[in-house]
């Protein structure tokens, strides 16, 4: 058995949370709430991946009609959404875990047949996404070209994610992360590839900025910063979204988020760069890390013994993990135990299926 003391099983204190372990349910994108609406098969699939003290943070949640890109995720922008969500956040809590919910704007990433009224995908530019997009039902569908937002219409999609926030809240949730990665709304406006703004928002890497801090001051002034955090990813070139200089942009917005005061910063490894050998130095966080001032936590193709190293040497206070945790709902109980590990099946991530590759995987003991 391994020790109790093994660096991602001792305790850490979040702000007002007293976190039992350092392994976080990372957000995953799992396409199975039909009609945007969250499902009562969820119930399962997050009780499941619960451990008293541990942290959850929810697949993303679109903050507004606009903001959808992919069949069957989530929505967090109205009423029935947040009823949707109550029974979720209940499992996770009736288990003593602490719940994030994950806010979400595609951007450009999307098509007109998610729109509403038809209409195109708005971003910052409109430039188009260059690569496919498959539909549920068009799986020759490609990504629509964006509109470009104007000006006066940005404070509109801040809103969104104000009002989002307070949903989540409304819903139970213990806090929320917004999401500013992978190559989505917020992501498109920080990356210089994409960002061809002229305005107020775009040119220079304050400019550039400025969307993701005007989002995060919004969600801090409705809810609170110390329920609120951000995920980054500098490094990743996901959707043709890339920087120049991701070590200097990176920097720069962590220092201006802390005068925020976020309650943690969750970033992505420059290792989960899609095009091989750009940016895929692992450890390269460790500038970000020393100068934020909250909870540090680090995404990206982590095991357990690589986790359990980069805690102890304080490269990071928390371990995100997706796909060990999609194939082992007792993954702390596995990492502590030291026992073998479930695969994991990439073609079920995705499918609509309420059951297989999404509750089905085996428990390491009957009674977990």
């Amino acid at each position: 058995m391994a020790a109790a003391t093994d660096p991602l099983l001792t305790p850490h204190k979040m702000g007002k949370f007293h976190l039992s372990h350092r392994i976080v349910l990372a957000p995953l994108t799992r396409s199975r709430s039909y009609g945007n609406v969250p499902q009562p098969h969820a119930v399962l699939y997050y009780s499941q991946r619960t451990t008293t003290g541990g942290l959850l943070i929810s697949e993303a949640a679109c903050v507004s009609d606009t903001g959808r890109g992919y069949p069957h995720t989530p929505g967090i922008w109205t009423k029935e959404h947040v009823e949707a969500w109550k029974p979720i956040v209940d499992a996770v809590h009736a288990k003593g875990g602490i719940f994030f919910c994950q806010l979400w704007h595609t951007g450009r990433v999307s098509n007109t047949g998610y729109q509403p009224n038809g209409q195109a995908p708005i971003s910052c530019t409109d430039k188009p996404v260059n690569s496919g997009l498959l539909l549920e039902d068009e799986p020759d569908e490609k990504f629509t070209v964006p509109r470009r937002l104007r000006t006066d219409e940005i404070p509109r999609v801040v809103d969104d994610f104000r009002n989002a926030a307070r949903n989540a809240i409304e819903a139970g949730f213990d806090g929320v992360e917004i999401h500013g990665a992978h190559g989505y709304l917020i992501d498109q406006f920080l990356k210089d590839s994409v960002n061809d703004r002229t305005d107020e928002y775009g040119g220079s890497l304050e400019k550039r900025c400025r969307f993701a801090l005007e989002v995060v001051e919004a969600v801090v002034d409705e809810i609170g910063a110390e329920r609120v955090g951000l995920r980054l990813s500098p490094f990743a070139d996901y959707h043709g979204c890339w920087d120049s200089d991701p070590e200097v942009s990176g920097l720069y917005l962590v220092h201006q988020i802390n005068k925020h005061d976020l309650l943690y910063l969750h970033m992505v490894e420059p290792r989960m760069s899609i095009v091989e050998g750009r940016r895929q130095i692992p450890h390269r966080l460790l500038p970000m890390r020393r100068a934020f001032k909250g909870t540090f936590i680090a995404a990206g193709g982590y095991d357990r013994e690589e986790g359990n190293k980069v805690v102890a040497e304080g490269y990071t206070d928390l371990v995100a993990y997706g796909r060990l945790f999609i194939s082992n709902p007792d993954l702390p109980r596995r990492f502590e135990l030291d026992a073998p590990l479930n695969g994991y099946n990439r073609l079920t991530f995705y499918t609509s299926d309420p059951v297989e590759g999404y509750t089905d995987y085996p428990f390491l003991e009957p009674s977990a």
